[in-house]
Order: structure tokens, then C-alpha cells, then sequence
């Protein structure tokens, strides 16, 4: 048991060893990239940005119009991930670059706020003015880059100004503690015509967002005791919510050549954080691991595309000496076993790109795993999956 105490509470951490089998788990299946559909893409739901794109500009609606209002935002809100469009038959990569890029930046807000405008006033132009539609449209629209950067993914919320790909990991993409009650909300605004419910929506949302901020905030913490007590000190502890909560979180840092992750549940209400151990895995080194690989071939090209896509979070796939898996993602929190890879092949010709593959594996035994940590149930309640 360890004490420490982050942001004036104090918090009693459990660390439990791993139990044998404990984070191991067989792989389902690989699928080989095409121009992946936008189910394959990691971005916040639809829905989600619907409704927090229609609660800005239907809290200051007039009730005459709220109804327009409503569908204006959400439509707008959406607006953004049509990026989605852009992809390649040739280059499985593409969509890594323009996803969540220019549509998602300050900059393009005024312009994708017209766009919206043009393509809806000729729908709505007997009840609205243009100027009135293109300022709803605009608000619907600013919503989306901001919401899509408190995920984990990164939005490059300052192109082409900057390449960072601003991320605040405080929400996953899809919650539905997050999107439910600010839906409720906004039906009630439309169904009593008033713009207080989606206000008060907003303001519960806000609160969410920063109750995610907080735990955040938490679980790092946690993750640098468990940095320190492996004697790795001064680490840079990074920690990333799990899908549909603010209490489950990857841990993932970096030490001497070395990515460690581990999972963490914190209570929102403070009190005892309960830690799931994963494991280590060496950080990409391209130069011994792919001594093969030329400076000028296009798969050299693509594996520095998709480093610059995960912010350098590249390691190999322990079973594949080829593949290459995004850290920042896994079935289960303290896996080391990536959602997405990218696969180079030695034989390729220096015109080729690699191959995209994203892994799906939904297996009874990562399920309940995922409801042991999600409950903050013990360590040793965790078990292995089936050889395949």
C-alpha cells in the first residue's frame, strides 16, 4: 500500500503483482488495410458531435426558430469529420494525415462554418437569414475540433500553423455519461422551446469534462509512483481513458529505451486506486530492428508518417517481427498488444507502401477482464485468455 496525495486529497494505492497469465491474450484476427471506413477510425461519435454541436447555438436561440436551430448545429457539428472522404486506393496512410487536420483547425472554423451555410440556407432560407443561419453554423461547427482534442487521439487544432496533434486525454471518444444527459437537454429545449435546457446541458457537460481532467490528473499520478517504485524517476507518465468511463486508465511512459504500461482505476471520489500491472516493450529503433529498410524507399517515408501519427509511441508486435503497433491503444489498458499497426516487408520495392491493420478481438475473457477493472475489483481476479 503506498500513500500519496495529488490535487489536496489523499490516496491509498493497491498494487498487486500480476497473477500468471494475467494481460495475455491470444490475437483474434488481422485485418489488411484498404481505405479504412470510417468505423475503423478512432474519433469521437457522431452523436457526441451532434449534440454538443447543437447545444451551443440553440442556448442562445430564439424560440421561433429553436427547432432550425437545433438541426443547423448538430449538422454543422458533424460537419468537420467529413474527412473522412479524403483516403487513397494506393496509400493506406493518407487518411492518417488529413483526418482530424485542416477541417479541425481554428483557422478553417469561419470557412467551414460558410460552407455549412451555403449548403443548408436553401433549405431553411424561408424561415432564416443568411447572416443568422452562417452564425449558427459557425458556433455548431467550432464545437468539433475542441471536443475531438479532449479525446486521446490528437487534433491538429493549430494547422498550418503547427503539426502538434493536440491532445488532452480527459474523454474517450465515445461516453455515454458524457453525450446522454446533454441529448436529454437539448430535446428538452426543443420540446419546451427554450434555450435554458441546453445552457444547463452545457454546463453539466463542462463539469464532466473537467471531472475527466481531474481523474486524469490522478491516474498519472499514480503512474509516476509506480515509475518511481521501479526506480524509473523523473519519467514523463502519460494516462489515457478508457472507452465509455473517466475511471479506467492506460498508463504508458517511456524509460531507458523501454515503453511501460499498466492500467488504473480511480474513484471519482478519491480514496484507494486499484492498479492492474502490464508490462515493458523496447521502443521502436529502426536502425537495429530494420537495418534493412532504405533512407529513400517509400515504406522509410510511411514508418516516419505513422511515428509522426502516434507522437513517437512505435514499438514491435512481440509476435511479429514486422509489424509495427501504435502503444497509445489496446483491447485492454495494460495490454501490450495494439489496436492498429503498420506492416513493412523486406521484399517490397522501394516504390511500396506498407500495409495498414487494424486488430479486432472482442473475446469473452478480454470482456471480463474489462468488467474486473472497470469494477476495481482485485488484480488476481484477472484472467488469461485461450491459446489459439
Amino acid at each position: 500500500m503506498i500513500f500519496f496525495i495529488k490535487l489536496s486529497r489523499v490516496y491509498l494505492v493497491s498494487v498487486t503483482a500480476p497473477t500468471a497469465g494475467a494481460g495475455c491474450f491470444f490475437i483474434d484476427s488481422w485485418h489488411t488495410a484498404r481505405p479504412l471506413a470510417s468505423r475503423d477510425r478512432l474519433t469521437v461519435d457522431p452523436l457526441s458531435q451532434a449534440v454538443v454541436g447543437a447545444a451551443v447555438p440553440q442556448s442562445f436561440a430564439p424560440k421561433q426558430h429553436i427547432g432550425t436551430i437545433t438541426l443547423l448545429g448538430a449538422l454543422a457539428g458533424m460537419a468537420p469529420d467529413l474527412d473522412v472522404l479524403i483516403r487513397s486506393s494506393t496509400d493506406p496512410l493518407l487518411f492518417l494525415e488529413y483526418h482530424r487536420q485542416f477541417t479541425h483547425s481554428f483557422i478553417f472554423i469561419p470557412l467551414g462554418g460558410l460552407i455549412c451555410a451555403l449548403a443548408f440556407w436553401p433549405f431553411v432560407r424561408k424561415r432564416m437569414r443568411f447572416r443568422h443561419i452562417y452564425v449558427v453554423t459557425t458556433a455548431g461547427y467550432a464545437t468539433h475540433g475542441l471536443l475531438d482534442a479532449c479525446t486521446t487521439y490528437g487534433t491538429l487544432l493549430l494547422w498550418p500553423f503547427s503539426l502538434e496533434r493536440i491532445a488532452w486525454n480527459t474523454i474517450a471518444v465515445i461516453d455515454p455519461l458524457f453525450t446522454i444527459p446533454l441529448m436529454a437537454f437539448i430535446v428538452a429545449g426543443v420540446i419546451r422551446r427554450s434555450p435554458a435546457w441546453p445552457r444547463f446541458g452545457l454546463v453539466l457537460a463542462l463539469c464532466y469534462l473537467s471531472v475527466g481532467y481531474l481523474q486524469r490528473e490522478r491516474a498519472e499520478a499514480v503512474g509516476e509512483l509506480l515509475a518511481a517504485n521501479r526506480g524509473h524517476h523523473d519519467a514523463a507518465v502519460s494516462a489515457k481513458p478508457t472507452l465509455g468511463n473517466v475511471l479506467l486508465w492506460k498508463i504508458i511512459y517511456r524509460h531507458e529505451g523501454r515503453f511501460w504500461v499498466d492500467a488504473v482505476r480511480v474513484s471519482v471520489m478519491g480514496g484507494e486506486a486499484q492498479v492492474y500491472p502490464g508490462g515493458s516493450v523496447a521502443v521502436l529503433d529502426r536502425a537495429s530492428q530494420f537495418p534493412w529498410l532504405e533512407d529513400d524507399s517509400q515504406q522509410a517515408k510511411d514508418l516516419a508518417r505513422f511515428d509522426w501519427f502516434s507522437s513517437g509511441y512505435l514499438a514491435l508486435d512481440g509476435g511479429d517481427p514486422n509489424r509495427v503497433i501504435d502503444m497509445r491503444y489496446s483491447m485492454l489498458p495494460n495490454e501490450i498488444d495494439g489496436l492498429w499497426g503498420i506492416r513493412l516487408n523486406k521484399t517490397a520495392g522501394p516504390a511500396t507502401h506498407v500495409t495498414y491493420e487494424v486488430k479486432r478481438s472482442v473475446d469473452k475473457t478480454r470482456f471480463d477482464n474489462l468488467l474486473v477493472m472497470l469494477k476495481g475489483q482485485d488484480a488476481s481476479s484477472i484472467s488469461g485468455g485461450d491459446a489459439d
